[in-house]
């Protein structure tokens, strides 16, 4: 049998969530043989490079979609937020695990939540969505850039005597292995959610049967649901990791719930829709949701 073959980043969460699609498709098909390409990426040469300055999500992703498109590899594992709202021809999403926490983690070294920080406390963070909704509840906090993969942020806070705290997404600490039950959550009223954060996305060429096959029996639909309403709000309101957007969507029975915001930059203006549709037409509620906050 011909392996399938995955593509990847290098970074230890890349590794982490692929190691979890491996599983997951061995479970599915006991004897399928496959095989993990590291592919380095544009985002993975810059470094600490800021997110807007260098070039947008596609940094983390570019290389690995051109391999995709040759032929190299035959799926690629992505966080789904780092994939840009329109995908290059011939490519899908063809599949979504179930997600995992999709909140944000207040992790701090004296106090518990954010409300609790000293006056003018520095906040690290390299999200400009994070900074936002911070600084609209806090506008006396110090927001710091913060880069690097997630070992290396815990770090920075732990050896930096100038940083009081820093907002890390909970999925990546789970998955590996990292998260600390001391650490406060930020509820989803608090602090809305990147688009897709906590979703894993594997992308395919749409014309890989064999592929797209063997990825059904690992999907899960009410992911795949949020995933594509969370992602048509953004598409529709123009927005990316340049500009604050936020939004979360969440399965209730047989209808769709989808909280998404913008927001300027200082978060003194804050642009908000709370919507529901059927599950089965996602799409169509981002795009409504993109519509009313641009009213």
């Amino acid at each position: 049998m011909t392996p399938l073959l995955i593509g990847t980043r290098g970074s230890p969460l890349a590794l982490a969530q692929t190691t979890l699609i491996q599983k997951l498709l061995q479970q599915a098909h006991p004897d399928l043989l496959i095989e993990t390409r590291i592919i380095k990426t544009s985002g993975d040469l810059f470094g600490d490079a800021s997110l807007v300055r260098a070039g947008g999500k596609g940094l983390f992703t570019k290389e690995i979609e051109e391999q995709l498109l040759q032929g190299t590899i035959h799926m690629a594992v992505h966080s789904l937020k780092d994939l840009p709202t329109t995908l290059p021809d011939g490519l899908c999403i063809g599949a979504t695990p179930v997600r995992e926490d999709p909140r944000d983690v207040f992790i701090a070294k004296h106090v518990a939540t954010p409300r609790e920080l000293h006056i003018g406390a520095r906040v690290g963070t390299s999200s400009l969505r994070r900074r936002a909704q911070l600084m609209a509840r806090r506008p006396d906090l110090q927001i710091e850039e913060v880069r690097g993969n997630v070992g290396t942020r815990l770090r920075k806070l732990t050896e930096n005597n100038q940083l009081d705290a820093l907002v890390l997404a909970a999925a990546g600490l789970k998955r590996l292995g990292l998260y600390d039950a001391r650490w406060t959550l930020l509820e989803i009223e608090e602090m809305i959610p990147a688009v897709g954060q906590g979703i894993i996305a594997i992308e395919a060429r749409a014309d890989d049967e064999r592929t797209l096959g063997l990825l059904r029996a690992i999907n899960d639909a009410d992911t795949m649901a949020c995933g594509l309403a969370e992602r048509a709000f953004l598409r529709a309101a123009g927005g990316g990791c340049q500009l604050p957007y936020a939004a979360h969507a969440a399965v209730v029975g047989d209808r769709l719930r989808l909280v998404a915001a913008r927001f300027t930059a200082d978060g003194s203006r804050v642009y908000r829709a709370d919507l529901s549709g059927p599950k089965n037409e996602p799409i169509e509620l981002g795009v409504e949701a993109a519509r009313r906050i641009s009213e």
